[in-house]
């Protein structure tokens, strides 16, 4: 019971804090994109900091997060990879789904950002949409960060790999940098609950550009699996036999 007191005290102070750094950096988030990256670093470092001390749930990322104009696909099991990821880069960018842009402060500095908004069914198009402006001169520098499955998938379960992250690779014609995570043991896709422990987010080797898409994507597939599957064992967790 008093986990889950903490549990709910962190998610609390965790929304309440969005906003209060959102209007702290505003003026500067308008000036200047360097000013919205600032404001979204920081809040990362809180929910960082306060989940380490309120609820016992450190973290740990692993691997080297480039700093160059990349490609990163990443496992996505819960709001905290997202969290763990934008902070141990420089210029992140997400491509989300739409819908997200409405959302109170969250949708402005996404956008400020550079995140990608995608229609949900209508993702070939909006990748099309995105291609342009990167090759127009429209989108800055940056990570440009996408999860394959297209949604948070819970520990264990199968979800297959999307082909949007292989049209990047194939017309982006830049490296791509798998991301494994262990942080749905911790931190669920649903729930208040926040379980204690070492969340970890692991960039792999990169992946060089000029593979053809279906093998890419079977190698995505295969280095992200696989060391997510180890770190949720590492983590303690065992999936449930069929």
């Amino acid at each position: 019971m008093i986990q889950w007191a903490r549990s709910l005290l962190f998610i609390l102070q965790m929304y309440a804090a969005m906003p209060i750094i959102a209007i702290l950096y505003l003026p500067w988030a308008l000036a200047s994109r360097a000013g919205a990256h600032a404001a979204c670093h920081a809040y990362c470092r809180w929910v960082i900091w306060t989940a380490g001390w309120m609820v016992n749930l450190r973290s740990e990322v692993r691997g080297t997060p480039p700093t160059d104009e990349v490609l990163i696909a990443a496992k996505h099991q819960s709001f905290l990879d997202i969290i763990l990821i934008y902070n141990a880069i420089p210029r992140g960018k997400f491509i989300m789904k739409r819908e997200l842009i409405y959302a109170p402060i969250l949708g402005q500095y996404a956008l400020r950002i550079g995140c990608v908004p995608v229609n949900r069914g209508k993702r070939a198009q909006a990748i099309q949409q995105m291609m342009e402006g990167v090759k127009s001169g429209k989108q800055e520098p940056g990570q440009l960060i996408i999860y394959p499955q297209g949604t948070r998938v819970a520990p264990g379960v199968d979800v297959p790999y999307k082909i949007g992250s292989g049209v990047l690779y194939r017309e982006l014609d830049q490296p791509c940098v798998p991301v494994a995570t262990n942080v749905g043991v911790f931190w669920p896709r649903h729930g208040l609950y926040r379980k204690p422990g070492l969340a970890v987010v692991e960039f792999l080797p990169r992946i060089e550009p000029g593979l053809p898409t279906e093998q890419f994507m079977a190698r995505l597939r295969d280095e992200v699996e696989t060391a997510s599957t180890a770190l949720m064992a590492e983590a303690g967790f065992q999936r449930d036999a069929a």
